[in-house]
């Protein structure tokens, strides 16, 4: 039976801009600092599958970030390395991947922070096989060299002078450079140590040092600044080698010429970004002017090069990146024409413009093929007997035909940037201008939404709704259409509104499902609320309940089904049960990856997402990185634990509310589980179709971001079996009571009914629906498995009842309207 959709777009939706991206050490994970000071993880994937959201650690929204450099010098062992941010305040921080949280390494010089470069390392470890290298914002951020077959040229190495003698860096004391506002270029020591440590500061020039870079060797410091000059400095003893003008190659030359961005290459090239929309390279040894390209129409705020060093790609405030290549041309040497000398210059090749605003940043990554490499976690599944269970292998999947499965490989290098519009976009790096790029979040800082139906407040239905700094409470009220299969748009009204105090980032929040109690947390504490309103009239009361002072700031906020109890998962790896009705604290849990581990302090990391199951009994708390704790709340004790599932992220999961003993997992890479929690196994469905799933649900547009289960009703007592799946560009109607069906060559188009629902009148919709149903009539063998693709990002889609849903969507248009900054303005040929 087709459920009945309802939709409503009334949901404020106002994502941050993007203002740094860093690449991690090992190259599998991109950071994407934004203007709020929230700070994104999101690993890299190739095929169909898309890339993963990991984690969100939230900063302070008053302090800018201005750069990101992710290094693995003293990465105490951790691949993917360490990752530092500097601020506009002029302080530098740590960001800690394991407690999720951001620790001052550098207290406040007094002056502003534009940008950070890690000195590069030029020695290769030992038994350690190369690996890609590649530049980002004008910092060296990996190790080792990749070969790109495909480049026609490559850029070589070049010997340094005899007067600059190289100095081999270990890991443990490598330098990182600070250009600052005043002018001077301050260099510090990155060690094990929580502190950085300040080691020199080169003289202090004229104007604004905005930009700076290592050469190859780490002989050299190349600084930017805002009078238009690019100095070459000596790293070891402090004084100027040469200064360059950037205004004799730029457009012009105005009260402020701005370098912000530089970019050395191993053959010696140093790359210019400046104010005026030129990309020019220099000779890095003597400073001479090569060449000078000027295809931007503002300002050029970032530089990235591929591997191969043979192309170089510059994005800007004009919303375009663009490629140069190096080339090589044969020139005739002379009088004599038998003889020719080969001339390498920079050549302009194309761009391209997916951003509607000002791009900011530019990084590169390589895709990788499983998480399970990212981790060194045990690699089985334990049942109670303490038998090893064999993980869950995906079998190799073919690439639906989409631009992206043709160009993005694992370990294939691709470019990545990000700006104003919230928006990261990955493009190939060697075909760029063939291909278009892929978008990697459709919903950027998506809106946190949470429905209840059935309230105690005359069975209306609420939606609560989490923005940064406030919640909203908003009834839902479901237009009357009869038996019309068109559901239509719903009426909104807000309920209440409770701000946070000073203005604190909220992190999480949860509504029991009576309606009655709501409750958030910020990074200090956690808050509850009560929602009433008197008989007879429309006036709603809001009053605040006490909590226990001892509670700490939560990751993760969920009541239980009877509204009893509320879940918290601290900071501090614990998981505190409060008993509602007296407001004390009932019990608290700690997590543990072995069930008879010696008690001691939380070692494994936080929880970020917690479920429950109908009848009080289970509770599911699933960290950060994809592990699943199990909890028996009757008998306080944790009941079983569950490695990462094929090594990939839980994106996902829930307890259907008429199987308190099932548990429904979708994890990162498309795979869909069901465990019975009370035996500690694999259900029997999943055991039988895990190595099945059909390659529609494998390749599912974008990331799952939620489940929907029919609710349950002591009218309708019946079990059912089905839920929704949904991304924020599709989803998928799923029964685990019934077998997969087979791929049918027109999977991905099915669902004519909402594919174009964002800007369709009622008319529009009725011809739509006559589609759809001619369609299912024609699929009609198949009932399992289908997919229903969005044109407009979807926030939230849950059950309102048996037949219907609730979609709630954002025409993307809408969102950029909300803006600040207004889109960037485009030519049109004849106006």
């Amino acid at each position: 039976m087709l459920l009945k959709p309802y939709r409503t777009s009334s949901i404020d939706w106002r994502p941050s801009p993007v203002v740094a991206l860093a690449t991690s050490a090992d190259d599998s994970q991109i950071a994407a600092a934004r203007e709020d000071g929230s700070l994104e993880i999101w690993l890299v994937s190739a095929g169909s599958v898309g890339w993963h959201h990991q984690l969100t650690i939230h900063g302070d929204s008053t302090c800018r970030v201005s750069s990101l450099v992710w290094c693995s010098v003293g990465s105490k062992g951790l691949s993917s390395g360490r990752l530092f941010s500097s601020s506009i305040d002029g302080s530098v921080s740590e960001c800690d991947l394991f407690d999720l949280k951001q620790k001052i390494v550098l207290e406040s010089i007094g002056v502003s922070i534009w940008q950070m470069a890690v000195a590069p390392i030029n020695k290769l470890p030992a038994l350690e096989e190369p690996r890609s290298q590649h530049f980002g914002n004008g910092y060296l951020n990996a190790k080792y060299e990749y070969n790109d077959s495909n480049d026609e040229e490559s850029c070589e190495s070049e010997d340094v002078s005899d007067s600059e003698q190289v100095h081999q860096k270990q890991v443990e004391d490598r330098h990182v450079a600070i250009a600052c506002d005043d002018g001077a270029v301050r260099i510090y020591t990155i060690s094990d140590s929580d502190k950085l440590i300040y080691h020199k500061s080169l003289p202090r020039v004229s104007g604004r040092t905005l930009s700076v870079t290592w050469s190859h060797d780490s002989n050299r410091i190349y600084s930017g600044s805002s009078d238009g000059l690019i100095r070459c400095w000596n790293a070891v003893l402090g004084h100027e080698i040469f200064r360059s003008t950037v205004a004799l190659g730029g457009l012009c030359s105005g009260p402020e010429l701005c370098i912000w961005s530089l970019l050395s290459l191993r053959c010696g090239t140093v790359v210019s970004a400046d104010s005026t929309g030129s990309v020019q390279f220099w000779n890095g040894d003597n400073g001479t002017l090569l060449q000078a390209h000027s295809s931007h129409k503002g300002d050029v705020n970032a530089l990235a090069a591929a591997p191969s060093q043979s192309r170089v790609f510059s994005a800007g405030s004009d919303g375009q990146v663009i490629l140069y290549k190096l080339s090589s041309e044969s020139l005739q040497s002379g009088n004599d024409k038998s003889s020719f000398e080969m001339m390498k210059k920079w050549v302009y090749v194309g761009y391209v413009r997916a951003h509607s605003h000002d791009v900011r940043a530019l990084t590169m990554a390589v895709p990788i093929s499983s998480e399970a490499s990212l981790s060194d976690e045990a690699n089985d599944l334990q049942d109670e007997k303490g038998k090893k269970v064999k993980r869950i292998r995906c079998r190799e999947k073919k690439s639906l035909d989409f631009s992206y499965g043709k160009w993005a490989h694992f370990g294939v290098p691709m470019l990545v940037s990000a700006g104003d519009d919230a928006k990261l976009f990955a493009y190939s790096a060697k075909e760029f201008t063939r291909f278009s790029p892929h978008d990697v979040c459709p919903a950027p800082q998506r809106v946190p939404v949470h429905l209840v139906v059935n309230t105690s407040f005359n069975q209306t239905s609420f939606l609560l709704v989490q923005a940064s700094y406030w919640l909203d409470v908003i009834c839902v009220r479901v237009p009357d259409v009869g038996s019309s299969p068109y559901g239509g748009l719903v009426t909104t009204n807000i309920v209440a509104r409770v701000k946070s105090k000073a203005c604190r980032k909220i992190i999480c929040s949860a509504m029991s499902n009576s309606g009655e109690l709501f409750g958030y947390s910020d990074h200090i504490k956690s808050s509850l609320f009560a929602l009433s309103r008197q008989a007879g009239q429309s006036t709603w009361t809001i009053s605040k309940r006490q909590l226990p002072q001892e509670l700490p700031s939560a990751h993760s906020m969920v009541f239980t089904s009877d509204g009893l109890r509320l879940l918290i998962a601290g900071h501090d790896r614990r998981i505190y049960i409060v008993d509602l009705e007296s407001l004390r604290l009932q019990h608290t849990f700690i997590p543990r990856c072995e069930e008879h581990e010696k008690e001691g302090p939380p070692s494994e990391p936080p929880i970020t997402k917690m479920f429950t199951s109908s009848d009080g009994q289970w509770l599911a708390a699933i960290n950060c990185f994809g592990d699943i704790y199990i909890f028996n709340m009757e008998l306080e004790r944790q009941h079983w634990f569950i490695s990462r599932l094929d090594g990939a992220s839980v994106t996902a999961a829930g307890f259907p509310p008429q199987d308190n003993n099932v548990l429904i997992i979708t994890t990162s890479s498309n795979q869909f589980y069901i465990f019975d929690v009370e035996a500690r196994q694999l259900g029997e469905w999943s055991m039988q179709h895990t190595f099945t799933l059909p390659r529609r649900y494998q390749e599912f547009p974008g990331e799952v971001i939620g489940l929907s289960f029919s609710p349950s009703s002591s009218s309708h007592p019946s079990k059912s079996s089905s839920l929704v799946v949904y991304s924020a560009r599709a989803m998928c109607s799923i029964d685990y009571g019934k077998p997969v069906d087979q791929d049918n060559e027109n999977d991905l188009v099915n669902g004519a009914l909402l594919k174009f629902q964002g800007s369709l009148t009622n008319m529009k919709w009725k011809h739509l629906l006559r589609e759809s149903q001619t369609e299912s009539k024609l699929n009609s063998r198949k009932n399992n498995f289908d997919l229903v693709v969005f044109r407009d990002p979807v926030l939230f889609i849950g059950h309102l009842s048996k037949h219907s849903i609730l979609i709630v969507d954002k025409p993307w248009m809408e969102v950029v309207k909300a803006f600040d900054t207004p889109p960037v303005q485009r030519h049109i040929f004849g106006t």
